[in-house]
């Protein structure tokens, strides 16, 4: 049964425990699969397929053929949800592109800044029980919207081979441009490193289990990564408006991805907490994953209950949640008021799978309180930003001895030397 906690009563490290740890255990394997793949390319491909996946494969790239028996396969009425999707994320998106600015000083002085999109990104997508085609469509749109020339996905195959349909479906839909039958570190390692068949990238993006985490952190700096996403979570800030039904239903949507998961309830009701607590328990006897809902919600979860309703602003904004409800009767009003949280879903009736699938706003979001310094993968994730200036020998004349001086009290001659040689012989 969930915890229910008086904020009087407990401490700063029970607040934001969370199920985060490190895990040396996994980094020497990591290591060496990285450095397989560096070495052998293809080859330590098709040998970890067939010791992780239980596959002999015949060919690394998902071929035209495939994707087409991927329609075929697929319900027509599902890839109709996923186009409705696809243009809600799309349409959300393409509100966050950049344009470059110029400034043009009096002297002909010139600054500015150019977007350039990043030329290939990488798209990891889990397998197995994991399989989201949600998570093609959260990575690849915002490539494709920022102008990625080529979007190559890896997928880990099934015993039989293939990719889960839906995902193909969602990738084709996405214009994703190369899908590759990979998974785990070495999928990692070959979107990094490069091999015959996959394409060295700029940028991974993607969720994954611990050995994906763990690669992605090893190969940053070779390429960039979007983020090292933690287990999931979600803190529902409720008042004596919110229906206890709705908030535990809204608690377990993300119990049951993780046993590492975190949910939590913060409240001034008294009432809703008890009744919340007897709700948890009612529907987790109803789904199908309550095994790890269950382990989830009585190890990590807690309902927090405060003296008011700024009192619990205070609390999520020190938890700094991967997604965050406001359950209260005015949510409009507490939006100023919430500085730390990846995603914030608004009133009893925009439950988070409302952001996981559909309605338009990323679902690759900070999570372990990172909430507090980072944001939502966006199209910003899939660009770069290139300073640039001109300056009129006029205008360096006036400005140059500023300079010297300034780069010698730094210790850096040659810096000055580079501004006044082009005065010295003006100068004799």
């Amino acid at each position: 049964m969930i915890r229910i906690l008086k904020l009087g009563e407990i401490d700063r490290d029970q607040i934001l425990c969370r199920s985060i740890g490190s895990y040396p255990e996994f980094e020497k394997s990591v290591s060496e699969i990285l450095a397989t793949v560096e070495k052998e390319g293809d080859a330590a491909l098709y040998a970890y397929a067939a010791r992780f996946d239980k596959v002999e494969l015949s060919s690394l790239t998902v071929s035209r053929e495939e994707i087409d028996e991927a329609f075929a396969k697929v319900d027509p009425a599902y890839i109709d949800i996923l186009k409705k999707a696809a243009a809600n994320i799309s349409e959300y998106h393409a509100k966050q592109k950049r344009e470059g600015f110029e400034m043009r000083r009096e002297g002909g002085v010139i600054l500015g800044q150019k977007i350039t999109p990043i030329e290939k990104a990488g798209l990891y997508v889990p397998g197995g029980t994991a399989s989201y085609p949600s998570t093609v469509l959260m990575n690849a749109i915002p490539a494709k919207i920022a102008g990625v020339k080529e979007v190559v996905m890896t997928t880990p195959p099934g015993k039989d081979g293939k990719i889960r349909a839906e995902v193909l479906v969602a990738a084709s839909l996405c214009g994703v441009d190369k899908i590759i039958k990979s998974g785990g570190a070495q999928a990692i390692g070959a979107l990094a490193f490069g091999t015959e068949s996959v394409p060295k990238v700029d940028k991974i993006v993607g969720p994954g289990n611990i050995f994906v985490a763990l690669a992605k952190k090893a190969v940053f700096g070779r390429v960039n990564i979007d983020m090292i996403a933690g287990p999931s979570e979600i803190l529902v800030l409720a008042d004596d408006s919110a229906n206890p039904t709705y908030v535990a239903a809204d608690l377990l949507s993300q119990a049951e991805h993780d046993k590492l998961a975190t949910a939590v309830l913060v409240t001034d009701s008294e009432t809703l907490a008890v009744a919340v607590q007897a709700e948890l328990e009612r529907q987790l006897a109803l789904l199908e994953r309550s095994e790890i809902a269950r382990t989830s919600i009585e190890q990590n979860g807690k309902i927090i209950l405060v003296g008011s309703i700024d009192e619990a602003v205070e609390v999520s904004n020190l938890i700094a949640p991967e997604h965050l409800e406001l359950a209260v009767n005015d949510p409009m009003a507490l939006l100023p008021k919430i500085e730390n949280a990846g995603s914030i879903f608004m009133g009893h009736y925009t439950p988070e799978p409302m952001g996981d699938y559909f309605a338009g706003p990323n679902h690759t979001l900070p999570t372990g309180g990172s909430a507090r310094f980072s944001s939502p993968l966006s199209v910003d994730d899939f660009i770069k930003k290139t300073q640039y200036l001109y300056y009129t020998p006029a205008e360096l004349e006036k400005a140059y001895q500023d300079v010297a001086v300034f780069a010698r009290s730094e210790g850096l001659t040659a810096h000055a030397r580079a501004v006044e040689v082009r005065f010295e012989e003006a100068q004799e």
